[in-house]
């Protein structure tokens, strides 16, 4: 099940292109800013602010993404996105007294993203941008029960996030944002926020 709405949400994603892909042709020829149209790929490394009760903590996380973007005038694209990411790995904690609850117990959390996202440049070299989709997550932690666990859980969840960046040329761009990665079942919490610098070149 969760293979097949990863599969249906990138079809959904990119069935909309032939939509863009006219007006996007029309605009490039008269867009002088970082926002063209085009395939672009951007790294992103930060502060990860990680999980809730036992399994909070915060540590360092990185993701990867890549995708096209079509350009829709004045200063605006959009386009699909997939990515991963690793959030990092955080010691688990008694909610107590906040020591080791096992050792080495960790609580981690790294998966796939797709989606979809959008920028905006205010001018030829500032830009804002925002970022959302669907996360299929992989991670471990321990339970909220009476009891807790030490459990691997993987599930779909969603991301979100936005940003604010500098392009130093039409090819390359770097930006500060927060991302967001929902990654919640019934019996275990290892959501987690990224605030992080990012580094994207387009081509």
């Amino acid at each position: 099940m969760r293979n097949t709405a990863i599969v249906l949400a990138i079809a959904a994603v990119f069935a909309a292109a032939p939509c863009f892909i006219q007006e996007a042709h029309a605009q490039d020829a008269t867009n002088t800013t970082g926002a063209d149209s085009g395939f672009f790929i951007n790294g992103n490394v930060g502060h990860s602010y990680f999980g809730s009760g036992r399994n909070s903590g915060n540590d360092v996380g990185y993701a990867v993404n890549g995708g096209y973007r079509w350009a829709l005038g004045n200063g605006f694209a959009i386009g699909p996105e997939i990515g991963y990411n690793d959030l990092g790995n955080v010691t688990l904690k008694n909610v107590f007294n906040s020591q080791p609850v096992v050792a080495p117990g960790k609580a981690s959390l790294h998966g796939w993203t797709v989606g979809a996202n959008a920028r905006y440049n205010f001018n030829p070299n500032w830009y804002v941008s925002a970022r959302t989709g669907l996360y299929a997550w992989n991670g471990r932690g321990m339970t909220n029960d009476l009891s807790p666990l030490d459990v691997h859980r993987n599930a779909d969840g969603y991301y979100g996030g936005v940003g604010v960046g500098y392009d130093f040329s039409r090819q390359f761009g770097v930006g500060l944002g927060y991302d967001y990665y929902r990654a919640k079942k019934s019996d275990i919490n290892l959501s987690t926020g990224v605030l992080g610098v990012n580094a994207e070149v387009r081509f």
